[in-house]
């Protein structure tokens, strides 16, 4: 299985456009939208940004950041691409979502409790579910912020420390492109699409391993 992954849109709308485009030619099996498609505005703006994705006919999987209003999880769900607090299955491959982030200083549009973040993940996840998250786990590549300090969820390192999804989607630290592991996991954080960033994942759909993992640039 081939699988697209982008993060932290924020608005955009030229980076869409290239990313259609690339959808058109590359043609994964699915795309993983992790979250902050908007820049702190609601459902209109996400729709104008998400339209132009929805045409070319690759299944679309995303989940809302803290950075998106209050009314788009609510759109997501509307074009039949949210998953946050939810499962579901694509070609036998699970996958759940995880919208919103841990809790930050700044007081931002979607925050959660690390036990809120638990319970979503624990209610979901099936073995060998694959985790499309907004926020990165704890104490990894994908949560280390320009000080050097690791600001990503505690709950969701726990969590794969003791489920071993075989992949964890993220974005919200934008300077922490990366791919990292924990035990058998891999996380993937494909960097900011404003910025031009996505990642591709090879997935052995049988075996539910990641084969190969590439950070590429539009």
């Amino acid at each position: 299985m081939k699988i697209l992954t982008v993060t932290d849109i924020h608005g955009n709308s030229n980076t869409v456009s290239e990313l259609t485009e690339l959808l058109e030619s590359e043609r994964p099996e699915v795309v993983l939208i992790a979250g902050d498609i908007t820049h702190f505005s609601g459902a209109e703006t996400a729709r104008k940004i998400l339209e132009p994705l929805l045409k070319p006919g690759v299944p679309i999987l995303a989940v809302h950041g803290n950075c998106d209003g209050r009314d788009v999880p609510e759109l997501l769900d509307e074009l039949g691409i949210g998953i946050h607090d939810k499962r579901v299955e694509i070609y036998g491959v699970g996958f759940i979502g995880l919208g919103g982030s841990n809790i930050t200083p700044f007081n931002t549009v979607w925050e959660l409790t690390e036990d809120e973040i638990m319970k979503i993940l624990e209610r979901n996840y099936h073995p060998g579910d694959i985790v499309l998250s907004h926020v990165p786990p704890k104490d990894t590549k994908a949560d280390r912020i320009h000080s050097g300090l690791h600001v990503g969820s505690k709950a969701l390192r726990e969590f794969i420390e003791r489920n071993q999804p075989p992949l964890v989607v993220t974005g919200h630290i934008h300077e922490a492109r990366s791919v990292d592991r924990v035990g058998e996991t891999v996380i993937v954080n494909p960097g900011p699409l404003f910025r031009g960033y996505y990642a591709i994942v090879e997935l052995d759909e049988v075996t539910k391993k990641v084969e190969n993992v590439e950070l590429r640039e539009l």
